[in-house]
């Protein structure tokens, strides 16, 4: 079984604003939940039909700890996922919502979740007439002051043609950026990428005057360590420049021609680029 984590909505649902934490549960639905000290996480089962599954993973946080998103900023540890174990799966998609930003105690700035998230997942079926049964490994940091790792196995029967928790991964997926493109016509969009000397780079955004946007960037590979981009001070009327250095790059690799992920995030939409770097 393949494990994709690309960061793409891979499902065409539209968007129904729920919490989770509020939802009626059925037990075939969700799996318990598996609590630490500071946090819990479960499985989530959305409505069957063919052999594409939507189910989740959802994170419970207390109040002043947070957990990490698949780049973790200047530092922290992503979660990692194994679904080797699992019956009747061919792969599985996670799906990442937009992170938020916090300082990490050491002068950086880290990027995750508090309180609580779901992570969307997209699961295909071996055999779209078998029972399928997701089983996870699980590791996470959860953090406040210190990081604690956790470690949990959790496990889920896919049988619901009508799932209770369908409302908050709906939900899950409209937090997931929208893949776009450099110029799109979006209320918040990237205008321009373009080098600042050898080693540094401005990003020019579109905005509207007073929105709080944030801007993320990652290589090519999980081990390029590029840096959070800074907002600069100043940028004419309805553009926003950030700027970041080139740096944290594995042994070896050359900036030039790198294919870099941007990720826009704004207070209600968020999108994510893909460009390449001259």
């Amino acid at each position: 079984m393949t494990v994709m984590v690309p960061t793409r909505a891979a499902f065409g649902f539209a968007a129904i604003i729920a919490s989770c934490a509020t939802l009626p549960v059925l037990a075939q639905d969700s799996s318990p939940w598996l609590k630490d000290g500071h946090s819990a996480v479960r499985l989530l089962a959305g409505s069957r039909s063919g052999a594409v599954l939507m189910g989740g993973i959802a994170f419970q946080l207390q109040p002043g700890w947070h957990t990490y998103w698949r780049n973790p900023g200047d530092s922290g540890v992503p979660p990692r996922f194994d679904f080797a174990k699992s019956d009747n799966v061919e792969a599985v998609t996670i799906l990442w919502p937009a992170p938020m930003k916090f300082a990490d105690g050491a002068g950086g700035t880290s990027l995750g979740y508090q309180r609580q998230v779901v992570l969307p997942l997209r699961i295909v079926a071996k055999n779209a007439d078998r029972p399928v049964t997701l089983r996870a490994e699980i590791s996470y940091a959860v953090c406040e002051k210190i990081c604690i790792p956790v470690e949990a196995r959790a496990e889920l029967a896919f049988t619901s043609v009508a799932s209770t928790e369908d409302q908050a991964l709906f939900a899950a997926l409209d937090s997931v950026p929208k893949p776009a493109t450099i110029g799109d016509p979006n209320p918040i969009t990237i205008r321009d990428v373009k080098r600042d000397g050898n080693t540094g780079m401005v990003v020019e955004v579109a905005a509207p005057d007073g929105s709080d946007v944030n801007l993320f960037v990652e290589g090519p590979t999980p081990d390029w360590a590029l840096p959070v981009p800074k907002l600069l001070d100043h940028g004419p009327p309805g553009i926003k420049r950030f700027a970041f250095d080139l740096e944290g790059l594995p042994p070896g690799a050359s900036p030039d021609g790198a294919a870099l992920k941007l990720t826009l995030v704004g207070a209600d939409r968020s999108y994510e680029f893909n460009v390449n770097l001259n």
